[in-house]
């Protein structure tokens, strides 16, 4: 069963330690001391969590952990002592074990001097017969697009259990680029202006969003399972570059370490060596087990691109053939990797035979299948850029030949995909795929050539913009139900709103619910609304 928690103990953990918050980033770094960033915490099992924070002095500072059932501290009890290095940007992280499963817990980091950190909520998962569990699903976060309000929402979401993050938890683009300067939200300040290339530029971006009350609060109460996607290293990023990424920005592969350095360093996850397997699964009782990839750093082949292939070619209907028999369906092309690909199928296998009712995987890119409909060249609004006009008219010839919108996406990597969703039909798998990066809402059914495999739940995003923003001359229904009419795997779809999605799983049913944020240009949890598609378990189809 599920624990609930009171939610007076929810919100009486008020805004401890978050008070100096419209401090700039830049100038709280200069002048801070003491705890700087709150409290997190992360990766939870049955007996054991993971809890993080940052502090601030002359030199290392050892500091003490505890623990406690009870948010007065009664019964606390000493998880550990653990040092804020200086060399890793004075973060300190230590592992709590030994707590009971299926537990809520608060937590809290005590400096030399007695100063005290913000008090964290946390959890541990359940072992056994378990009736429901709630998991908030979040991604795609542009600081100066907009305020965090869907993280805030979903901190204030007493029926969570557990936040999983799908990646872009920041963005590397120098001020005035993503969002452009007229795009931008006044007060929303990046640290550094400038794109994050070296050590301290991330060390710096990742304090300027930490810096945020409402991404600080959902750490603060929630234990997060949390994977990068591209923009925590580059745009577009692959196993040897990426699109926002040159020759004039240094060595590739030192920046990705400087990247990788920097996101275990400040975000609630295991510190490991450079390049170490970030694969993972979590049990969730007898309920689900929810497997954890990385598809942009380790293996992922360089994205196509159908504009380059077809420029110069005469005959651009045999270049589009070529292009779709030859490079795109080449098996040989990676998103994954074969190691995780293994891994995965042994995983899933291992979850069913268990007896296991769900097999949950969260991964970073859209995996159902979208081509984009002809009638979308006359969406373009008349004063777009040239380059939006050139990309939809492009994809709209690509979809005559059967070619995707997006070759960064599942869309790209077909013959993989069909390995990957292969796999979960030979596991026999009731299979759940969790993903972000487009910044929309979207409901698949997952098939292969052999039939169907699993569902999907796509999130749209915290603040990015969407298709509506390509798409400015139709409305959101109109393109949501032409997107639908064309790809078949589409169920659903939600092209205009921001927020977050909550996935409710019992034995008989999963039900994905996105949430709209009424706005993202103002402080406000208020909704405009929300949708939810279900999954009965045993079906792989959407109800």
């Amino acid at each position: 069963m599920t624990i609930k928690i009171d939610r007076r103990q929810l919100m009486a953990l008020g805004t401890f330690g978050l008070g100096a918050l419209s401090v700039p980033a830049s100038a709280a770094l200069i002048s801070a001391k003491g705890f700087t960033h709150g409290v997190a915490s992360g990766e939870p099992s049955q007996s054991s969590v993971l809890l993080w924070t940052r502090y601030v002095g002359s030199g290392n500072v050892k500091l003490t952990a505890e623990i406690s059932p009870n948010i007065d501290f009664s019964g606390a009890r000493i998880v550990g002592e653990v040092d804020a290095l200086v060399d890793r940007d004075h973060i300190a992280k230590i592992t709590a074990q030994g707590l009971d499963p299926n537990a809520w817990y608060f937590y809290r980091f005590i400096a030399p001097d007695g100063s005290k950190s913000a008090t964290g909520r946390t959890r541990t998962l359940p072992e056994g017969p378990t009736a429901q569990f709630n998991i908030g699903v979040v991604g795609c976060s542009n600081l100066p697009f907009g305020y965090f309000n869907a993280y805030a929402h979903a901190a204030q979401n007493a029926a969570l259990d557990l936040i999983v993050h799908t990646g872009d938890y920041l963005y590397e683009y120098p001020a005035g680029t993503y969002p452009s300067k007229d795009q931008a939200l006044a007060g929303r300040v990046l640290d550094p202006v400038s794109e994050i290339l070296q050590l301290a530029d991330y060390r710096l971006r990742y304090a300027a969003y930490r810096k945020d009350p409402d991404l600080q609060r959902i750490h603060q109460v929630l234990p997060m399972i949390a994977m990068w996607d591209d923009h925590e290293f580059a745009n577009d990023a692959y196993v040897d570059g990426a699109q926002n990424h040159d020759a004039s920005e240094g060595d590739w592969e030192a920046r990705k370490r400087v990247a990788e350095r920097v996101y275990r360093e400040w975000m609630p996850v295991s510190d490991k060596d450079y390049g170490s397997p970030r694969w993972s699964e979590y049990q969730i009782g007898d309920l689900a087990t929810l497997f954890l990839t990385e598809s942009r750093i380790s293996a992922r082949s360089k994205q196509l691109d159908l504009g380059a292939a077809l420029k110069g070619q005469a005959d651009t209907q045999k270049a589009l053939q070529s292009f779709r028999d030859d490079v795109w369906q080449d098996p040989a092309r990676e998103m994954i990797g074969g190691q995780q690909e293994a891994w995965l199928g042994s995983a899933m296998r291992k979850s069913k035979a268990s007896g296991t009712k769900w097999q949950v995987w969260s991964q970073q890119c859209v995996m159902g299948e979208l081509k984009l409909p002809q009638e979308a060249i006359n969406w373009v609004a008349p004063d777009a850029p040239d380059f939006a006009k050139q990309r939809l008219a492009v994809g709209a010839l690509a979809a005559k030949m059967g070619l995707p919108i997006n070759f960064d996406s599942w869309d790209g990597y077909p013959q993989a995909r069909e390995r990957a969703l292969k796999v979960a039909q030979g596991a026999d798998a009731d299979l759940i795929v969790l993903s972000g990066d487009s910044h929309n809402g979207w409901a698949f059914n997952l098939e292969t050539a052999d039939g169907k495999a699993g569902v999907e739940f796509g999130g749209h995003s915290v603040t990015s913009p969407g298709l509506e923003s390509y798409l400015s001359g139709a409305t959101p229904d109109v393109a949501a139900k032409a997107l639908r009419e064309t790809n078949s795997q589409l169920q659903w779809t939600d092209t205009s709103n921001r927020g977050y999605m909550t996935v409710t799983l019992t034995p008989e049913k999963a039900i994905s619910t996105w949430h709209f944020l009424d706005t993202i240009r103002s402080k406000s949890t208020a909704l405009r609304g929300s949708a939810s598609q279900t999954v009965m378990r045993g079906a792989n189809k959407l109800a």
